[in-house]
């Protein structure tokens, strides 16, 4: 029996996984509604108030200022 092996992840290769969102090219429509949905119970979570006019790249911005503040979606 063939058994495949696993190499480990190369670090020295670009990762094109996460992109700043000013570089997002449809970064400046509309926040989809899930970012509205998740931002919105972030909102709630910290007492800030929720900005249903934020882009796309805003919003994204603006969910990984608010799971700083709450501890959400991140690992510490």
């Amino acid at each position: 029996m063939d058994r495949k092996t696993s190499n480990p992840p190369d670090n020295t290769v670009p990762n094109n996984t996460v992109k700043d969102p000013a570089d997002w090219a449809t970064g400046e429509e509309s926040m989809t509604g899930a970012q509205a949905s998740y931002l919105k119970t972030l909102c709630e979570e910290a007492g800030e108030p929720f900005d249903e006019t934020l882009s796309k790249a805003d919003a994204s911005r603006r969910i990984d200022e608010l799971q700083e503040k709450t501890g959400r979606g991140r690992d510490h």
